[in-house]
């Protein structure tokens, strides 16, 4: 076959094999397709990326002791790579969202990669204790979703959207917690409540941060508190 051409061979029965045709290719994991299969646009390393992925039905919540445990171990897992920097890490029941900083774009795929592929084994390694018995199988449905953000204003709204998303989820009900135990907020200095000695958080002395890097780019260090802090009480709207 000559290089260009479709190749239409037949089968046994006569219906025609290979070729373009409806409904072909691997098919999404899941009821919601995180992203579809085609080529990333190019990344400026200046920008930061917001990024959402799932988890499939399977894994139940994320919002869990054994579960925290194990993405807290991803995020060291990537720590070491300087190209690729989770800056901000949030835990939501079914869905992560980071913001994080990378070079090129081979960088952020292959440190997501590495921060999933982790997070999934010890993910499948709390649900194997949980289950006494060994499981395996998928945990991330599908590709993650990646955005850039360009402007101080678009980076200010990401973090108080990532940072203050358990209050959107209404995850904040009941808790005497004034930040998510579940976000790296924990670790932000840009909170409005700083300023106050009211506010005055301290995690109790038996918690273990979520790691994450500091911010080396202008935007998500300094350009985005142009457009003002981010108050801790406030409930981010959106999707997610």
């Amino acid at each position: 076959m000559r290089q260009g051409e479709l190749d239409l061979r037949h089968d046994k029965n006569g219906q025609k094999r290979g070729g373009r045709r409806a409904g072909a290719g691997r098919p999404p994991k899941g009821r919601r397709s995180s992203e579809r299969h085609e080529v990333r646009p190019s990344l400026s390393p200046s920008e930061p990326q917001h990024v959402v992925s799932r988890v499939l039905p399977r894994t139940g919540s994320l919002r869990r002791r054994d579960m925290y445990a194990a993405i807290r171990e991803a995020s060291i897992v990537v720590a070491t790579h300087d190209d690729f920097r989770i800056v901000h890490l949030s835990i939501q029941r079914t869905h992560l969202h980071l913001i994080v900083e990378a070079r090129t774009r081979t960088s952020l795929a292959k440190g997501m990669q590495g921060f999933l592929i982790s997070a999934a084994r010890g993910i499948n390694a709390a649900l194997s204790r949980r289950a006494r018995r060994k499981l395996r199988g998928c945990v991330f449905g599908d590709r993650y979703h990646a955005r850039a953000w360009t402007t101080p204003r678009e980076v200010r709204n990401c973090i108080a959207y990532v940072l203050n998303n358990w209050r959107h989820h209404r995850e904040d009900r009941g808790r005497t917690w004034r930040l998510d135990p579940f976000a790296s907020g924990v670790s932000f200095c840009g909170w409005k409540g700083l300023e106050r000695a009211a506010f005055a958080y301290r995690p109790p002395p038996t918690y273990a941060a979520l790691v994450v890097w500091l911010p080396k780019t202008w935007l998500l260090s300094t350009g985005w508190r142009k457009r003002g802090l981010v108050g801790e009480l406030d409930v981010p709207g959106g999707d997610e």
